[in-house]
Protein backbone atom coordinates (compact mmCIF):
# COMPACT_ATOMS: atom_id res chain seq x y z
CA UNK A 1 0.00 0.00 0.00
CA UNK A 2 1.25 3.50 -0.85
CA UNK A 3 2.22 5.67 2.12
CA UNK A 4 2.35 9.43 1.71
CA UNK A 5 1.71 12.79 3.35
CA UNK A 6 -0.41 15.43 1.67
CA UNK A 7 -0.80 18.96 3.02
CA UNK A 8 -3.83 20.59 1.42
CA UNK A 9 -3.30 24.34 1.15
CA UNK A 10 -6.03 26.79 2.17
CA UNK A 11 -7.36 29.30 -0.30
CA UNK A 12 -10.44 30.32 -2.21
CA UNK A 13 -10.62 30.12 -6.01
CA UNK A 14 -13.20 31.92 -8.14
CA UNK A 15 -12.96 30.79 -11.78
CA UNK A 16 -14.88 31.76 -14.91
CA UNK A 17 -15.21 34.20 -17.81
CA UNK A 18 -16.05 37.69 -16.58
CA UNK A 19 -15.69 36.95 -12.85
CA UNK A 20 -13.05 39.67 -12.36
CA UNK A 21 -15.68 42.25 -13.28
CA UNK A 22 -18.67 40.66 -11.55
CA UNK A 23 -17.20 39.05 -8.44
CA UNK A 24 -14.12 41.04 -7.36
CA UNK A 25 -16.08 43.51 -5.24
CA UNK A 26 -17.66 40.70 -3.21
CA UNK A 27 -14.28 39.02 -2.72
CA UNK A 28 -12.74 42.25 -1.44
CA UNK A 29 -15.76 42.87 0.80
CA UNK A 30 -15.24 39.44 2.37
CA UNK A 31 -12.07 40.81 3.99
CA UNK A 32 -13.74 44.00 5.19
CA UNK A 33 -10.93 45.87 3.44
CA UNK A 34 -10.93 49.65 3.67
CA UNK A 35 -7.35 50.54 2.70
CA UNK A 36 -6.19 48.52 -0.31
CA UNK A 37 -2.74 48.59 -1.88
CA UNK A 38 -3.16 47.82 -5.59
CA UNK A 39 -0.10 46.16 -7.13
CA UNK A 40 0.04 46.07 -10.93
CA UNK A 41 2.82 46.51 -13.48
CA UNK A 42 2.73 49.53 -15.74
CA UNK A 43 1.18 47.54 -18.59
CA UNK A 44 -1.60 46.25 -16.28
CA UNK A 45 -2.38 49.44 -14.34
CA UNK A 46 -5.23 50.61 -16.59
CA UNK A 47 -6.91 47.20 -16.44
CA UNK A 48 -6.42 46.97 -12.69
CA UNK A 49 -7.99 50.38 -12.08
CA UNK A 50 -10.93 49.46 -14.30
CA UNK A 51 -11.52 46.33 -12.24
CA UNK A 52 -11.27 48.37 -9.04
CA UNK A 53 -13.79 50.99 -10.18
CA UNK A 54 -16.60 49.65 -7.92
CA UNK A 55 -14.40 50.18 -4.85
CA UNK A 56 -11.97 52.83 -6.10
CA UNK A 57 -12.44 54.90 -2.95
CA UNK A 58 -10.82 52.09 -0.95
CA UNK A 59 -7.69 51.87 -3.11
CA UNK A 60 -5.41 54.14 -1.12
CA UNK A 61 -2.22 53.52 -3.11
CA UNK A 62 -1.02 51.88 -6.31
CA UNK A 63 2.40 50.30 -6.75
CA UNK A 64 3.45 49.85 -10.39
CA UNK A 65 7.22 49.41 -10.04
CA UNK A 66 7.04 45.67 -10.70
CA UNK A 67 10.18 44.03 -12.09
CA UNK A 68 11.00 40.42 -12.97
CA UNK A 69 12.54 38.28 -10.22
CA UNK A 70 11.47 40.85 -7.58
CA UNK A 71 14.70 42.75 -6.81
CA UNK A 72 15.07 43.47 -3.09
CA UNK A 73 14.88 47.22 -3.69
CA UNK A 74 11.51 46.77 -5.44
CA UNK A 75 10.24 44.71 -2.52
CA UNK A 76 11.29 47.43 -0.08
CA UNK A 77 9.54 50.13 -2.13
CA UNK A 78 6.35 48.07 -2.29
CA UNK A 79 6.47 47.53 1.48
CA UNK A 80 6.73 51.26 2.01
CA UNK A 81 3.68 51.76 -0.21
CA UNK A 82 1.78 49.22 1.93
CA UNK A 83 2.08 51.19 5.16
CA UNK A 84 -1.45 51.56 6.55
CA UNK A 85 -2.98 49.07 4.11
CA UNK A 86 -5.25 46.23 5.23
CA UNK A 87 -5.32 44.24 1.96
CA UNK A 88 -3.04 43.62 -1.02
CA UNK A 89 -4.73 43.30 -4.41
CA UNK A 90 -2.42 42.21 -7.23
CA UNK A 91 -3.45 42.18 -10.89
CA UNK A 92 -0.93 40.78 -13.36
CA UNK A 93 1.56 38.00 -13.98
CA UNK A 94 4.04 36.12 -11.85
CA UNK A 95 6.27 39.12 -11.11
CA UNK A 96 3.27 41.09 -9.87
CA UNK A 97 2.16 38.24 -7.63
CA UNK A 98 5.75 37.86 -6.46
CA UNK A 99 5.86 41.53 -5.47
CA UNK A 100 2.68 41.12 -3.42
CA UNK A 101 4.20 38.07 -1.75
CA UNK A 102 7.31 40.03 -0.81
CA UNK A 103 5.08 42.55 0.95
CA UNK A 104 3.00 39.87 2.67
CA UNK A 105 6.16 38.12 3.86
CA UNK A 106 7.05 40.98 6.21
CA UNK A 107 3.65 42.57 6.84
CA UNK A 108 1.31 39.59 7.10
CA UNK A 109 -1.25 41.38 4.90
CA UNK A 110 -3.71 39.12 3.04
CA UNK A 111 -3.48 38.91 -0.75
CA UNK A 112 -6.26 38.78 -3.31
CA UNK A 113 -4.70 37.81 -6.65
CA UNK A 114 -6.08 38.33 -10.14
CA UNK A 115 -3.71 36.56 -12.56
CA UNK A 116 -3.40 37.68 -16.17
CA UNK A 117 -0.84 35.05 -17.22
CA UNK A 118 -0.32 31.35 -16.57
CA UNK A 119 2.40 31.64 -13.93
CA UNK A 120 0.61 29.58 -11.26
CA UNK A 121 2.45 31.30 -8.41
CA UNK A 122 -0.84 32.72 -7.15
CA UNK A 123 -1.68 29.35 -5.53
CA UNK A 124 1.74 28.62 -4.02
CA UNK A 125 3.34 29.65 -0.71
CA UNK A 126 6.67 30.12 -2.51
CA UNK A 127 8.33 33.55 -2.58
CA UNK A 128 11.44 34.72 -4.41
CA UNK A 129 13.59 37.84 -4.39
CA UNK A 130 16.81 38.83 -6.11
CA UNK A 131 19.72 40.71 -4.58
CA UNK A 132 22.48 41.54 -7.00
CA UNK A 133 22.83 38.46 -9.19
CA UNK A 134 21.52 35.92 -6.68
CA UNK A 135 17.89 34.87 -6.42
CA UNK A 136 16.69 33.54 -3.09
CA UNK A 137 13.49 31.56 -2.72
CA UNK A 138 11.60 30.28 0.29
CA UNK A 139 8.28 28.91 1.44
CA UNK A 140 6.00 30.59 3.94
CA UNK A 141 2.23 30.17 4.35
CA UNK A 142 2.05 33.91 5.00
CA UNK A 143 2.55 34.67 1.29
CA UNK A 144 -0.12 32.29 -0.04
CA UNK A 145 -2.91 34.44 -1.55
CA UNK A 146 -6.16 34.01 0.37
CA UNK A 147 -8.34 34.39 -2.73
CA UNK A 148 -7.56 33.96 -6.42
CA UNK A 149 -9.90 35.27 -9.11
CA UNK A 150 -9.27 33.45 -12.40
CA UNK A 151 -10.89 35.17 -15.36
CA UNK A 152 -9.96 33.75 -18.80
CA UNK A 153 -11.24 36.95 -20.42
CA UNK A 154 -8.30 38.85 -18.90
CA UNK A 155 -5.87 36.70 -20.87
CA UNK A 156 -7.44 37.27 -24.30
CA UNK A 157 -5.10 40.17 -25.07
CA UNK A 158 -1.97 38.37 -23.85
CA UNK A 159 0.24 38.12 -26.96
CA UNK A 160 0.52 34.62 -28.40
CA UNK A 161 4.29 34.39 -27.84
CA UNK A 162 3.98 35.38 -24.19
CA UNK A 163 0.99 33.05 -23.77
CA UNK A 164 3.05 30.15 -25.11
CA UNK A 165 6.03 30.88 -22.86
CA UNK A 166 3.82 31.34 -19.82
CA UNK A 167 1.85 28.17 -20.61
CA UNK A 168 5.05 26.14 -20.95
CA UNK A 169 6.24 27.60 -17.66
CA UNK A 170 3.08 26.11 -16.14
CA UNK A 171 3.88 22.85 -17.94
CA UNK A 172 7.24 22.84 -16.13
CA UNK A 173 5.43 23.01 -12.78
CA UNK A 174 3.42 19.94 -13.77
CA UNK A 175 6.33 17.90 -15.09
CA UNK A 176 8.53 18.68 -12.09
CA UNK A 177 5.77 17.66 -9.68
CA UNK A 178 6.37 14.05 -10.74
CA UNK A 179 9.78 13.96 -9.02
CA UNK A 180 9.85 16.98 -6.69
CA UNK A 181 10.82 16.30 -3.05
CA UNK A 182 7.25 16.24 -1.62
CA UNK A 183 5.62 14.40 -4.52
CA UNK A 184 2.63 12.23 -3.67
CA UNK A 185 -0.23 10.51 -5.55
CA UNK A 186 -2.54 13.53 -5.15
CA UNK A 187 -0.10 16.12 -6.53
CA UNK A 188 0.85 13.72 -9.33
CA UNK A 189 -2.78 13.28 -10.38
CA UNK A 190 -3.30 17.05 -10.34
CA UNK A 191 -0.14 17.57 -12.38
CA UNK A 192 -1.18 15.01 -15.00
CA UNK A 193 -4.54 16.73 -15.44
CA UNK A 194 -2.77 20.08 -15.69
CA UNK A 195 -0.59 18.75 -18.52
CA UNK A 196 -3.69 17.60 -20.40
CA UNK A 197 -5.34 21.03 -20.24
CA UNK A 198 -2.13 22.84 -21.16
CA UNK A 199 -1.33 20.48 -24.03
CA UNK A 200 -4.83 21.06 -25.42
CA UNK A 201 -4.84 24.82 -24.97
CA UNK A 202 -1.36 25.78 -26.17
CA UNK A 203 -1.64 24.80 -29.86
CA UNK A 204 -5.14 26.28 -30.01
CA UNK A 205 -3.91 29.62 -28.67
CA UNK A 206 -1.03 29.64 -31.13
CA UNK A 207 -3.57 29.20 -33.94
CA UNK A 208 -6.09 31.71 -32.57
CA UNK A 209 -5.07 33.87 -29.62
CA UNK A 210 -8.70 34.90 -29.06
CA UNK A 211 -10.02 31.36 -28.67
CA UNK A 212 -11.93 31.73 -25.41
CA UNK A 213 -12.28 28.01 -24.76
CA UNK A 214 -8.55 27.48 -25.22
CA UNK A 215 -7.83 30.41 -22.91
CA UNK A 216 -10.00 28.77 -20.26
CA UNK A 217 -8.15 25.46 -20.74
CA UNK A 218 -4.80 27.18 -20.30
CA UNK A 219 -5.87 29.07 -17.20
CA UNK A 220 -7.34 25.95 -15.63
CA UNK A 221 -4.15 24.08 -16.51
CA UNK A 222 -2.10 26.84 -14.91
CA UNK A 223 -4.18 26.64 -11.72
CA UNK A 224 -3.67 22.87 -11.56
CA UNK A 225 0.04 23.30 -12.30
CA UNK A 226 0.51 25.79 -9.50
CA UNK A 227 -1.48 23.61 -7.12
CA UNK A 228 0.69 20.57 -7.88
CA UNK A 229 3.91 22.56 -7.57
CA UNK A 230 2.78 24.12 -4.30
CA UNK A 231 2.42 20.71 -2.67
CA UNK A 232 5.21 18.74 -4.39
CA UNK A 233 7.87 21.41 -4.11
CA UNK A 234 10.76 22.55 -6.27
CA UNK A 235 13.11 20.17 -8.08
CA UNK A 236 16.21 20.44 -10.24
CA UNK A 237 14.40 22.16 -13.12
CA UNK A 238 13.33 25.11 -10.98
CA UNK A 239 16.74 25.30 -9.31
CA UNK A 240 18.37 25.65 -12.73
CA UNK A 241 15.92 28.30 -13.95
CA UNK A 242 15.99 30.35 -10.75
CA UNK A 243 19.80 30.49 -10.71
CA UNK A 244 19.98 31.43 -14.39
CA UNK A 245 17.20 33.98 -14.10
CA UNK A 246 18.62 35.64 -11.00
CA UNK A 247 22.21 35.70 -12.26
CA UNK A 248 21.57 36.92 -15.80
CA UNK A 249 18.09 38.50 -15.63
CA UNK A 250 16.72 36.07 -18.21
CA UNK A 251 12.98 36.16 -18.98
CA UNK A 252 11.41 33.77 -16.49
CA UNK A 253 8.84 31.98 -18.63
CA UNK A 254 11.07 31.61 -21.71
CA UNK A 255 13.87 30.16 -19.59
CA UNK A 256 11.52 27.51 -18.17
CA UNK A 257 10.12 26.73 -21.62
CA UNK A 258 13.59 26.16 -23.11
CA UNK A 259 15.11 24.15 -20.25
CA UNK A 260 12.15 21.82 -19.59
CA UNK A 261 12.71 19.15 -22.31
CA UNK A 262 16.37 18.86 -21.32
CA UNK A 263 15.57 18.22 -17.67
CA UNK A 264 12.93 15.68 -18.67
CA UNK A 265 15.49 13.95 -20.91
CA UNK A 266 17.95 13.93 -17.99
CA UNK A 267 15.48 12.39 -15.53
CA UNK A 268 13.29 10.16 -17.71
CA UNK A 269 15.61 7.10 -17.80
CA UNK A 270 15.50 6.88 -14.00
CA UNK A 271 11.83 7.80 -13.65
CA UNK A 272 10.11 5.51 -16.16
CA UNK A 273 6.68 5.58 -14.50
CA UNK A 274 6.71 9.38 -14.38
CA UNK A 275 7.85 9.55 -18.02
CA UNK A 276 5.05 7.19 -19.03
CA UNK A 277 2.38 9.24 -17.26
CA UNK A 278 3.74 12.50 -18.69
CA UNK A 279 3.67 10.96 -22.18
CA UNK A 280 0.08 9.84 -21.70
CA UNK A 281 -0.97 13.29 -20.50
CA UNK A 282 0.75 14.88 -23.50
CA UNK A 283 -0.76 12.35 -25.87
CA UNK A 284 2.73 11.43 -27.09
CA UNK A 285 4.71 8.19 -27.28
CA UNK A 286 7.97 9.91 -26.29
CA UNK A 287 7.46 12.73 -23.74
CA UNK A 288 10.92 14.25 -24.32
CA UNK A 289 10.49 14.47 -28.07
CA UNK A 290 6.87 15.49 -27.61
CA UNK A 291 7.76 18.45 -25.39
CA UNK A 292 10.65 19.50 -27.62
CA UNK A 293 8.48 19.33 -30.74
CA UNK A 294 5.66 21.23 -29.02
CA UNK A 295 8.03 24.04 -28.08
CA UNK A 296 9.48 24.16 -31.60
CA UNK A 297 5.99 24.20 -33.14
CA UNK A 298 4.92 27.00 -30.82
CA UNK A 299 7.96 29.16 -31.59
CA UNK A 300 9.88 28.83 -28.33
CA UNK A 301 13.47 30.16 -28.72
CA UNK A 302 15.72 27.30 -29.80
CA UNK A 303 18.19 27.69 -26.94
CA UNK A 304 19.23 29.87 -24.01
CA UNK A 305 21.71 31.63 -26.27
CA UNK A 306 18.73 33.24 -28.03
CA UNK A 307 17.86 34.90 -24.69
CA UNK A 308 21.30 36.53 -24.59
CA UNK A 309 23.06 33.99 -22.37
CA UNK A 310 26.74 33.60 -23.27
CA UNK A 311 28.35 30.16 -23.38
CA UNK A 312 30.84 30.95 -20.55
CA UNK A 313 27.88 31.97 -18.36
CA UNK A 314 26.78 28.34 -18.19
CA UNK A 315 29.92 27.20 -16.38
CA UNK A 316 29.90 30.30 -14.17
CA UNK A 317 26.74 29.16 -12.36
CA UNK A 318 27.39 25.42 -12.35
CA UNK A 319 28.47 25.29 -8.71
CA UNK A 320 25.51 27.41 -7.59
CA UNK A 321 23.06 24.97 -9.19
CA UNK A 322 24.90 21.91 -7.88
CA UNK A 323 24.63 23.27 -4.35
CA UNK A 324 20.84 23.41 -4.70
CA UNK A 325 20.28 20.08 -6.46
CA UNK A 326 17.82 17.84 -4.54
CA UNK A 327 19.46 14.70 -3.18
CA UNK A 328 16.56 12.52 -4.34
CA UNK A 329 16.47 13.70 -7.95
CA UNK A 330 15.74 10.60 -10.11
CA UNK A 331 19.08 10.93 -11.93
CA UNK A 332 22.09 11.82 -9.75
CA UNK A 333 23.09 15.42 -10.45
CA UNK A 334 26.81 15.50 -11.16
CA UNK A 335 28.93 18.35 -12.46
CA UNK A 336 29.48 16.57 -15.79
CA UNK A 337 25.83 15.64 -16.24
CA UNK A 338 24.61 19.11 -15.36
CA UNK A 339 27.18 20.73 -17.64
CA UNK A 340 26.04 18.56 -20.54
CA UNK A 341 22.39 19.40 -19.86
CA UNK A 342 23.04 23.14 -19.66
CA UNK A 343 25.22 23.31 -22.75
CA UNK A 344 22.59 21.43 -24.76
CA UNK A 345 19.89 23.83 -23.51
CA UNK A 346 22.17 26.76 -24.35
CA UNK A 347 22.81 25.53 -27.90
CA UNK A 348 19.25 24.34 -28.50
CA UNK A 349 20.32 20.92 -29.77
CA UNK A 350 17.85 18.03 -29.67
CA UNK A 351 17.62 16.76 -26.07
CA UNK A 352 19.15 13.33 -25.58
CA UNK A 353 18.16 11.05 -22.71
CA UNK A 354 20.79 10.62 -20.03
CA UNK A 355 23.10 7.77 -20.95
CA UNK A 356 22.31 7.85 -24.67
Amino acid sequence: MTTFTYDGLPGRVVFGPGVASTRLLAEVDAFGARRILLIAGESETALARELCAPFADRVTATFSGVRPHVPVEVAESAREAAVGADLLLCVGGGSTTGTAKAVALTTGLPIVAVPTTYAGSEVTPVWGMTQGSRKTTGTDPMVLPRTVVYDPDLTLTLPAALSVASGLNAMAHCVEAFWAPRRNPVSTAVAADGIRYLAAGLPAIAADSEDGAARADLLLGAYLAGSAFAVAGSGIHHKICHVLGGAFDLPHADTHAIVLPYVLAFNAPNAPEAASRIASALGQDDPVQGLHDLGHKLGVPAGLRELGLRKPDVDAVLDDILALAPADNPSPVTADGLRTLLHAAWAGTAPAREGT
